[in-house]
Formats: structure tokens, sequence, C-alpha cells
């Protein structure tokens, strides 16, 4: 669900002067009001018959476009101030893939593991050049392939060169996610501060061996490292065993878990452009971060174009047609 932005104002003494907006529709509408009464009790003048009759329309226009900017223009003068999305100047993503067994499943074409790889890839050119990126592989057990860096083209080396194994260790992946997260370099301008950043996790399957991944989402937590899970895959996923089929469906619920515990988000999806979509919006999320921030310039732009369009529709009622 989408919030209300909550805007706060540095000189909010300043909006007193919106009350003067109501006592100027007042006057207006009183001058309506008169300009009717004195045409019902004298009749149409000869110059009315005249003149071409004003459109009513195109005048109330003008005076609705005139009170609207002088309240975006008052909001203005109050030095507005809002949550804004700012780039983030450096950060840190653990780039964590499930390569268990079940990734060999064809539900996705080529197969997971290869969608997974080839969606990973374009991720990369996503996220702002300076963020450095590590990648982390888990399936019976978990390892740093690449710790962090911002060589693009090493990372994306070690993701073409991932293969399958046995198992799924999904809170070992984390582990070895929060481990890397520990090599990234500080930043010269605040050494002694954390690096900020977050974990992308992908997985298809259940854990059954290593620490409990609920556990290792409680660790991330207190670290400050929130953890974007992808539950990636079909319900319908199956790969081959001794000539027999063994279904792999995608465990929603745990990775579900994962992410509320971490303070992170899922996504879920089914498809390798699916996956990409996630991705990007992960990159969105990842790459901005909020920040109070003054808009004054939002609401003069505002007041610039209900200005515009008051001056139009005056130009409109003043000019004689043939």
């Amino acid at each position: 669900m989408a919030m209300i932005p909550m805007i706060t104002f540095m000189e909010g003494q300043r909006l007193w002067w919106l009350l003067l907006i109501p006592v100027l529709l007042v006057l207006y509408f009183g001058l309506l009001h008169r300009k009717s009464t004195r045409s019902r009790t004298s009749g149409i003048s000869n110059l009315d018959k005249v003149l071409p009759k004003q459109q009513a329309w195109k005048r109330h226009i003008a005076v609705g476009a005139a009170v609207l900017s002088l309240a975006a223009l008052n909001v203005a003068f109050a030095k507005p101030s809002d949550q804004v999305d700012v780039p983030r100047d450096r950060a840190t993503i653990v780039l964590t893939l499930d390569v268990s067994r079940s990734m060999i499943a064809e539900d996705v074409q080529p197969n997971r593991l290869d969608a997974a790889k080839e969606a990973a890839k374009e991720f990369l050119g996503m996220l702002p050049a300076r963020f450095n990126v590590a990648l982390v592989a888990f399936a019976g057990s978990a390892s740093v392939v690449v710790a962090p860096t911002t060589d693009r083209g090493l990372v994306s080396r070690a993701i073409e060169g991932l293969e399958v194994a046995p198992s799924t260790a999904i809170g070992e992946g984390v582990y070895s996610a929060l481990d890397a997260m520990a090599l990234a370099p500080p930043d010269p301008d605040h050494p002694d501060d954390p690096a900020p950043g977050a974990i992308v996790l992908l997985s298809d399957g259940f854990t059954n061996i290593g620490r409990k991944s609920a556990s290792a989402a409680e660790e991330a937590k207190k670290q400050g490292i929130p953890i974007y899970t992808i539950a990636y895959g079909t319900e319908d996923g199956y790969v081959v065993d001794g000539g027999r089929r063994e279904p792999v469906p995608v465990n929603h619920e745990e990775l579900q878990r994962v992410a509320d515990i971490s303070g992170g988000k899922k996504f879920a999806a089914g498809s390798e452009s699916e996956l990409k979509q996630v991705y990007a919006s992960i990159a969105e999320q990842v790459g901005y971060v909020k920040e109070e921030q003054e808009v004054t310039e939002v609401y003069t732009g505002y007041a610039l174009f209900f200005a515009l369009l008051a001056a139009c529709a005056v130009i409109s009622l003043g000019a004689r047609w043939p």
C-alpha cells in the first residue's frame, strides 16, 4: 500500500497567508452575485448587445487557476520539505544464489540455473557503478565466491562458472553473505561507519541441511542488513532422479519468513523475464535511500503552471474576434 507523503515546513508560520485565499473567493463570488442581481433589475444594455458575450467558464478557469497559483506559491514560501529518493553514493550488495540440484529443473527455460545466471548478470549492470558487489553460492554448504568488488566483469565470470551441487542450506547462504558483507572496503570519507548494504538471495527450495534460515535472518536484522528474497521457479518444476520425476516446487513460505525477519522484501518469479523485472525492482530499491529535503522548487513549478493557465484564460477573454 502506498504511503501518503508527510510534508513538513521549515517556515510553517508563513502558511497563515493561505487565509487570504478564502477571502478572495468570497469577494469573487460576491461580485458575481452582485453582477447577476444588477442584470436582472436593469436588463441588458446596448453595449452588452453589441459586444460578444464573455464565456463564463473561461472566467472561472482564470480565477481558479490564479487562486491555485497563489496557494502553491504560498506553500513554496513556507519552505516545504519531504522524503525524497536520493541515489546512494556507496553500498555493498551480496548476490546469494542457490545452486542446489533442483536448479536444473526445466520449468524455466532452458533451466532454472542458466536463466538465473543471465538475469543475475543483467542485474549487475542495473546497480550504480560505485556499488560493491559480492557473490555467494550455496547448496549443501555455502561459500563466498567473490568478495565485494566494483569489478562487474569479475563477478559476471564467476556467475557463469557456478555449478549445481546436492542439498539446500539457505541459512548457511545467509551466514556466508554476512561474512562477505564484512569484507566490504571502508568508505575513505567515513572509515568508521559500517558499509550500508543488502543481501539479494535467490532460491527455489527448502532448507534441508545446516543452520536455520530464520536464525540467519535474525542475525542479518541485528546487523541492519535487509534480505531481498526471490522465490524462483514454478509449482510444476521437477528433476529426473533414477528415471523418476521428483517434484521440486518453490518454497514461498520460508523465503517470505527470511525477508520479513530481516526487514527486507520477498519477490517471486516464474520465468526469466519475470526474474529480470524483479531484479530491476530490487536495483531501484537498494540504489536509493529516503532523505528529508527541501522541495520548494516543486511547488514553485506548480505555481508557475497555474499562473500560465490563468494568463491563457485571461488572454482568451481579452481577445477580440472579427
